[in-house]
């Protein structure tokens, strides 16, 4: 992104008036010193001189239309008294854009490069950029750079510049853990030669007594100036002033010698919000996420939004000190939480209210996953329906009386159960039918063979479309009815109910058999017989004509096979049946089923 190719039309609309005491420096040998985690506000006015020599770019910024790298700029350095993680948040109107670099050095003639720089333009209107986490909980803002990690001694000088077509000021706040651990002493004020010390914010409502003690004074002078100039206060002459209102303060101290003393100071007193009570939220949805900027306006009621910084916290602690904020895109907790609400004053975060709180109850809809239909076996017996275990604070209410997760059933019906999650005063619920259906036991009609084919296939029928499982042999069971590639010889189908109520078994034979033939001694399917009985043990094949007498008699010595004839006589063309037994593996004669057991003879 590349800003500085811009037309800009500065219009200075800043806190306090440029006067010559006003707390300003365009200038780094002019730097204002800050120190402990006092709020600075500010504004800018045009460059001054050229900081950097004529240079093109420091760090993240480069050169603008002004010619310089700056173009509206404040200095400001600070001297760290203790070690650990240090920022800064510098705060603005969102339709703003600042731009900040941050060296280590303590001195301006030697500024090398910035240790922090941010330069990202302000096209999402954030209303803060610096070093460390923005103060609203906004994860996704670019313009802020990583915290920095301090020791006692080091010295930076702070460059914040104005590329925008408006200009209405900034403030500085310092942030980090230094100031949890080392609340009076992270910044150290040694740094700030002035009898006044460093600009001071306060809250309405606070007294702020200025203290210019000098040993050898011998007359005090108090002068104010809230935008119109200085002008004297008259009556005041003690060594000490007790200010309520925003101004820039000067003192001067005559001295028994005559080296007398002027000091200023900028004193800005901020609101002190009050915030609006928060109603409490909750949702069945079980959403993960929850996004806490859509309460800001309720915090808000009527006040300014862009005056005032809205952010959330676990605790009340944090709350208190404004550390560990919630990101506003917030990753929920299960069951009741407690949010507490900050509201600070943008320009002086130190005045801020807490008061309020609400509860986010983030409640999941029972999710219900067990099965909606069971089987109960002809032959009595029962079944278990619903959910084996109860999960807390879930209520369990079924529609025939029973108040448990699952229970058995022995009698066919639906039965809907209700379960409720209760908590915090909060209940989603969700309900499921079970259909308990009886189930009989699997029964096989008929099996069709399609035998001594290319590719043998064998059919079994039931007497029900039920969600039976079929095995051949010793195969693993399919859901198919048919089995392909059946190779000649004994087989035992199996039909299962895989709800557990029972199986049935058949064996089967497959062989093959010409379904006519022609026995005109042309030497062409001269003879019927059974093809493939060779696979089985001490096969029998019994041929009849339709009124069931006994034709002929096919044993292991007949390979040949029937002739067509009786008695040496030919029979009639029509069609003939037959039966095939053979011996099974108990040793006992079975007769083969399931054979589409009738020829014709053709002549």
């Amino acid at each position: 992104m590349n800003k500085r190719l811009g037309t800009f039309l500065i219009v200075l609309v800043y806190f306090w008036s440029s006067t010559a005491f006003a707390q300003i420096a365009p200038d780094c040998v002019n730097a204002i010193a800050i120190c402990n985690n006092t709020p600075v506000n500010g504004g800018t006015n045009g460059f001054g001189m050229d900081d950097f020599g004529g240079d093109a770019t420091t760090g993240c910024l480069e050169r603008s239309l002004s010619g310089a790298i700056e173009s509206n700029s404040a200095w400001y350095r600070f001297r760290t008294g203790a070690s650990g993680q240090l920022g800064f948040n510098i705060g603005f109107d969102t339709s703003e854009d600042w731009d900040f670099a941050l060296y280590r050095t303590d001195d301006c003639a030697d500024l090398g490069e910035p240790v922090r720089c941010n330069f990202f333009d302000n096209t999402e209107e954030n209303s803060f950029v610096g070093v460390g986490e923005d103060p609203t909980g906004n994860s996704d803002n670019f313009q802020y750079e990583d915290w920095l990690q301090v020791s006692p001694g080091e010295e930076y000088y702070l460059l914040i510049n104005n590329f925008s077509s408006t200009n209405t000021g900034f403030s500085i706040q310092f942030s980090g853990a230094i100031f949890t651990t080392d609340p009076y002493t992270a910044l150290d004020c040694s740094i700030v030669n002035n009898l006044l010390g460093p600009p001071i914010t306060a809250c309405f409502g606070d007294n702020v007594t200025l203290d210019a003690t000098t040993t050898d004074a011998t007359m005090y002078k108090w002068f104010e100036d809230t935008g119109s100039g200085m002008t004297e206060i008259l009556g005041e002459t003690s060594p000490t002033l007790i200010v309520t209102n925003s101004a820039t303060y000067a003192v001067e101290v005559i001295t028994v010698t005559n080296a007398n003393i002027t000091s200023n100071v900028q004193v800005v007193f901020s609101e002190v919000p009050s915030a609006f009570p928060v109603s409490d939220d909750a949702s069945c949805s079980g959403l993960d996420r929850y996004d806490l900027s859509q309460k800001d306006s309720e915090v808000l009621g009527s006040q300014d939004p862009s005056q005032y910084i809205v952010s959330y916290y676990r605790s009340l602690s944090d709350a208190n000190s404004g550390t560990n904020a919630l990101p506003k895109d917030y990753g929920t907790q299960a069951g009741a939480e407690t949010i507490y609400v900050r509201l600070s004053s943008l320009n002086n975060p130190n005045c801020f209210d807490v008061s309020e709180r609400f509860d986010l109850i983030n409640l999941e809809t029972p999710v219900l996953d067990f099965p909606s239909e069971a089987f109960l076996c002809e032959n009595g017996g029962s079944v278990f329906i619903g959910e084996a275990n109860a999960l807390p604070n879930y209520n369990y209410s079924w529609d025939s009386g029973q108040t448990s997760p699952g229970f058995d059933v022995s009698v066919p019906g639906a039965y809907t159960v209700t379960v409720t999650n209760t908590q915090g005063g909060l209940s989603c619920e969700s309900a499921r039918t079970v259909t308990v259906v009886e189930s009989n036991p699997p029964m096989i009609l008929d099996i069709e063979i399609n035998d001594l084919q290319s590719s043998n296939t064998v059919t079994i029928i039931t007497n029900t479309e039920s969600e039976w499982e079929y095995r051949l042999d010793d195969e693993v069971f399919q859901s198919e009815n048919t089995f392909y590639n059946v190779a000649p010889g004994i087989h035992t189908i199996t039909v299962n109910d895989p709800r557990g109520c029972g199986a049935v078994t058949e064996d089967i034979v497959v062989v093959g058999f010409p379904k006519f033939f022609t026995p005109n001694l042309d030497g062409s399917n001269d003879n019927w017989h059974i093809v493939g009985i060779e696979n089985l043990q001490s096969p029998k094949v019994y041929i009849f004509d339709r009124y069931g007498k006994l034709l002929r008699y096919l044993g292991e010595s007949d390979p040949q096979g029937w002739d067509g004839t009786l008695n040496g006589k030919p029979l009639p063309e029509t069609d003939y049946w037959f039966k095939l037994t053979y011996v099974g593996a108990n040793g006992l004669e079975r007769t083969a089923k399931y054979i589409n057991n009738h020829f014709a003879l053709k002549r």
